[in-house]
């Protein structure tokens, strides 16, 4: 994706300047890397062989003594203690090292690789003659990401259902790591060693979740070369850091629409002067009920479920209630001095009572201001809870071929309830094959297709297993309505990473012609990035038993997909009453 990305950039840029050559440009150029999943042409991960087999321990000590030497950290910083969430590398087991060094050397290879195309991009400047008056600013959206777990995953998507990964699954998959087939992530080991000297990861807001390497260069525009600046900025400060370098203000208002203020400071005064005053002196910062708040080198920081799972005895998204809260307001905030503990290694609540109640004020002032209130520390429930849409809530979806994909928050609602897929179609005499309606990617989904004449189901439960339900005779030509219905036939187990077991139906013109079980759904999130498509499956295949994008041979007039949990039995009747509704 990363070679498309920077290609497309190009030649946007190229389109611009052969049109308009002196007129300047705006390029937001958002990779997918180096987020999950971590996928490289081998060749890159196997420049990295062996180069993490001492494991992440002595991986974190070597990272912080270079730090230290490239003046990234002050001189006077500690490394934060050992997490009590991850492994002690030297008690793992042979294969445990092996699967766990491998994701690390792909992690590896795909930043090295995600590294080359941005180079590709700086050259490209040059060429044009465009790299010294350019400001360009580089940026990680997030401290390293612990949704691969303590064991690493092959399919990220598990993370949101709560289903667990084994060793034994990545191990017997190590020669696929970094491949299309999965969506791998690495172990909680490698997160927690990729925010050296920090503790913790993203979704907290210990420095580890929330601070990032950020790189400013504009040769024209900054005298100052290779250069460190301590000053505190936070990413909201970018666009007003690029309109004072340019000398434009924020309009009030763009054609008659009065534009919210923008709530970030410059950062311009820094570029040339190494003591430049911080222009931000205070931020806050809050994640599923995790707090903390910077306030002229002081941080407070409130973890919640706590210092890390295992000492809280509590899990991510656990809920937080009004006396929780007032607890945690009375006893859970910690408090570090940062010009002294860079890495938050010394808490000083108990010392600075007076700043930090002042400070647990402040955070309070700055959450009313910003509309963090209330806190919400749920997690994968957060995920189940339907969003707001566009369209006024129904039960019944009109879906047409030669139509975009739909995302999954726009797409309807089936998870843990029961639904119908019903498609309107003429067969030729030849037959068809193809999907009628997909919806996911190879992390997870279903599919209603037709292969070797049959009408087929499929539910893939994140990628681990897969059910099919077929059709015993080939569909003959012609106009027909082909239907699958899901029935639940139990609760769904959330705890236990499963939804709503059912039954699967498939109906040809409201006849059955096959039927099957399904023990387990998927109960939070279907796919990653997968969306609902009539007519293909053009995104990571759903299905291994075919090849994307599958289109559909025959014609499909429409798709109606029912949440209503309603049988319908004369589905040509059904469907005119239905329409004439529209």
């Amino acid at each position: 994706m990363t070679p498309d990305l920077v290609e497309k950039a190009k030649a946007m840029i190229a389109d611009a300047k052969q049109v308009a050559p002196n007129k300047p440009f705006f390029t937001y150029l958002a990779l997918g890397a180096m987020h999950s999943p971590h996928h490289v042409p081998k060749e890159w991960a196997d420049k990295y062989k062996g180069k993490f087999d001492a494991g992440w321990d002595a991986y974190r000590k070597q990272v912080f003594e270079n730090q230290k030497e490239l003046g990234i950290i002050p001189q006077n910083t500690v490394l934060s203690r050992h997490d009590p969430d991850v492994q002690d590398w030297e008690t793992l087991s042979a294969d445990e090292r092996r699967v766990y060094a491998r994701m690390m050397e792909v992690f590896a290879g795909f930043l090295t690789h995600t590294d080359h195309y941005i180079g590709e991009m700086i050259q490209f400047l040059k060429d044009l003659g465009e790299y010294d008056n350019t400001l360009i600013m580089l940026i990680s959206d997030n401290g390293s990401s612990a949704e691969g777990g303590p064991h690493g995953s092959l399919n990220e998507v598990k993370f949101f259902n709560n289903v667990a990964d084994t060793v034994e699954e990545n191990l017997a998959a190590i020669d696929e790591i970094g491949g299309p087939k999965h969506f791998n992530h690495f172990p909680w080991g490698w997160t927690f060693a990729g925010n050296t000297p920090f503790r913790r990861w993203k979704r907290e807001t210990y420095r580890g979740g929330s601070t990032d390497p950020f790189i400013i260069t504009w040769p024209k525009g900054i005298k100052a070369k290779n250069e460190i600046r301590t000053q505190f900025a936070h990413l909201i400060d970018m666009v007003p850091t690029a309109l004072d370098a340019i000398g434009v203000e924020q309009p009030e208002a763009l054609r008659g629409v009065t534009q919210a203020p923008i709530e970030g400071v410059s950062l311009v005064s820094t570029f040339d002067n190494t003591k430049a005053p911080e222009t931000r002196v205070t931020q806050y910062f809050e994640m599923f009920g995790h707090r903390s708040l910077y306030h002229d080198d002081w941080r407070a920081v409130c973890p919640w479920p706590g210092t890390s799972f295992i000492e809280s005895g509590k899990t991510f998204g656990t809920p937080l209630t009004a006396d929780m809260l007032t607890e945690l307001d009375e006893k859970g905030w910690e408090l570090y001095n940062l010009r002294e503990d860079f890495a938050e290694t010394n808490n000083l609540a108990a010392k600075e009572k007076g700043r930090l109640i002042s400070m647990i004020g402040m955070w309070y002032a700055e959450a009313g201001k910003y509309n963090v209130l209330p806190i919400d520390s749920r997690g994968l429930q957060r995920v189940r809870e339907e969003r707001p849409q566009i369209a006024e809530s129904r039960n019944r979806y009109v879906l047409y071929p030669g139509t975009q994909s739909i995302p999954a928050g726009a797409a309807p609602q089936i998870l843990n309830k029961p639904f119908s897929i019903n498609a309107e179609v003429e067969i030729p005499p030849a037959g068809a094959e193809g999907a009628l309606l997909s919806f996911g990617g190879n992390d997870g989904g279903i599919s209603l297709y037709m292969q070797e004449g049959k009408l087929c189901f499929l539910y893939n439960y994140v990628a681990v297993t897969y059910t099919y339900v077929k059709s015993k005779d080939a569909i003959p030509s012609g106009h027909h309505f082909l239907s699958m219905e899901f029935a639940p036939t139990g609760k769904p187990d959330f705890t236990q990473g499963k939804g709503a077991p059912g039954t699967a139906t498939l109906f040809v013109d409201g006849k059955e012609v096959g039927r099957g079980d399904i023990a387990a759904t998927t109960p939070n999130r279907l796919a990653q990035g997968g969306a609902m498509l009539v007519g293909a499956d053009t995104g990571s295949s759903i299905n291994p038993e075919y090849k994307t994008p599958f289109s559909f041979t025959g014609t499909i007039k429409r798709v109606i997909v029912d949440i209503s949990g309603e049988h319908v039995e004369d589905y040509e009747t059904a469907m005119r009453v239905f329409l004439a509704k529209q």
